[in-house]
């Protein structure tokens, strides 16, 4: 079928299509004035993303992720908002609604879960495209309802956002709490085992003692190189000659011995040269110079002998105090390992120090946060009671009924005329005989005034 046909068709049909029009046109409009009004609220919230959380004095990371706004949405329709919206309007404590309940379900379920549903068929949730707030409507046939339920769904909203948040900071807390127990136990056995071993060694502060000690070391080294001086000294004077010994040379009395024994030497030799060698005189001084080489010779060996002595004291003075220098030198590693030791302890007690402040850190702040009373949403318009119905809209179901009812007619047109199939153009002639078209006659008509005659026309005829 041709456009022509199909205009053919649809001209012949005419009243048919008019009458399923208006029966389609006439039935919306009684349908959409015999519908309940219904009207709705409408509330927005807004959501602040960019602000420091007042706790944790950062921008939270999960505020600023593409998936926050539909978050939001997908809680205000979440089920635990309906029924902290029926808590808040007090619903489950009406009589008539119980009774409506009983009616619908005969008693079978939950009267909240019935209540909660029902309240989210009229909810409708839209967020902004371009900025972080948030419409709730609320649609019912009680204008005042719909307002106050807007208003509920949004406080819901709130107090579930803040739930939220709370509930897991809740766990937190009480989980860092005994954390902050533990953690602060073995801070205590930390302090403890550094304590005991403090005064186990007696070392209070390690370093000091440990500074003391190594300058007790350095002072025992000085005094061992001064004493092997010494002793090397006293070595090189017993190697040497008697008369080149400084203690000898030195020395006043074998300085008085040596002047006397001159002076007498030379006495002696004036006295022999007047007297001769047998004088009794003369050897009385003899004997007397005799004596005096021998006191010097007594002295000199004194001398020698206290040399001799004073380096021996040097080799017991020196093993002492290279004994004290290993003893000193071990009491030092001592005190080295001891202080390692004390090292790996106040390194235990300050990782113990900063576990505990983290975890007693984070404790306070799980616990602040649990308290929270304080949320990102604010409410920016409050729902007012709405004075015009927004349902049923009379208009837009009488548009949409006439196009709807056109089609229908057209249908319903194509239809009677496939069951009532009629010869309308030449088409169906030849649709219809399947014969051949030979030609077309024009209609004969006459007219009053000058009749004339309608020349025919011929087509030229199918092979």
């Amino acid at each position: 079928m041709n456009l022509y046909q199909l205009l053919q068709v649809l001209k012949a049909r005419r009243r048919l299509g008019f009458l399923v029009l208006g029966l389609t046109v006439l039935t919306a409009l009684v349908v959409s004035l015999l519908l309940p009004k219904e009207y709705t609220a409408e509330t927005s919230v807004v959501l602040d993303v960019k602000s420091p959380d007042p706790v944790a004095g950062m921008v939270l990371p999960g505020m600023m992720a593409p998936g926050y706004m539909a978050t939001q949405v997908d809680i205000i329709n979440s089920e635990r908002v309906a029924r902290q919206v029926v808590h808040l309007l007090g619903l489950e404590k009406n009589l008539t609604i119980r009774e409506q309940w009983l009616a619908e379900t005969k008693g079978r379920g939950q009267l909240m879960e019935w209540l909660s549903t029902s309240l989210k068929q009229g909810l409708t949730v839209v967020p902004s495209r371009e900025s972080n707030v948030i419409s709730i409507e609320f649609s019912a046939t009680d204008p005042q309802f719909a307002a106050t339920a807007a208003n509920a769904f949004a406080r819901a909203y709130i107090d579930t956002n803040i739930g939220l948040r709370a509930e897991p900071a809740q766990q937190y807390a009480q989980w860092f709490d005994g954390q902050t127990v533990i953690q602060r136990r073995q801070l205590q056995a930390a302090q403890k085992a550094l304590s005991d071993f403090q005064q186990k060694s007696g070392i209070v502060a390690g370093d000091e003692r440990l500074d003391y000690e190594t300058t007790r070391l350095n002072e025992l080294s000085s005094q061992l190189t001064q004493v092997q001086s010494q002793t090397q000294d006293a070595k090189n004077k017993q190697r040497g000659g008697n008369d080149t010994l400084p203690e000898v040379m030195q020395s006043p009395l074998i300085i008085q011995l040596k002047t006397d024994i001159a002076r007498s030497e030379s006495q002696l030799r004036e006295l022999s040269a007047k007297t001769g060698i047998n004088h009794p005189q003369v050897r009385s001084m003899a004997a007397q110079l005799a004596n005096l080489r021998q006191s010097l010779a007594e002295e000199t060996r004194k001398v020698r002998i206290a040399l001799g002595t004073s380096g021996q004291v040097s080799l017991y003075k020196e093993a002492d105090l290279k004994e004290a220098i290993e003893s000193q030198k071990q009491k030092i590693l001592e005190l080295k390992k001891q202080r390692d030791a004390i090292s790996v302890l106040q390194m235990e007690v300050q990782n113990a120090q900063r576990a505990f402040d983290g975890v007693n850190q984070r404790a306070s702040q799980s616990k602040l946060e649990s308290q929270m009373v304080q949320t990102n949403v604010s409410i920016l318009n409050p729902a007012i009671e709405p004075l015009l119905p927004t349902r049923p809209k009379i208009i837009l179901n009488v548009l949409v009924a006439i196009f709807l009812g056109t089609v229908l007619a057209i249908a319903v047109m194509l239809l009677r005329e496939m069951m009532d199939r009629r010869v309308r153009s030449v088409e169906d002639l030849v649709l219809l005989s399947g014969a051949p078209l030979l030609g077309v006659v024009q209609d004969v008509s006459y007219s009053a005034a000058s009749p004339r005659l309608h020349q025919s026309r011929s087509l030229p005829s199918k092979p």
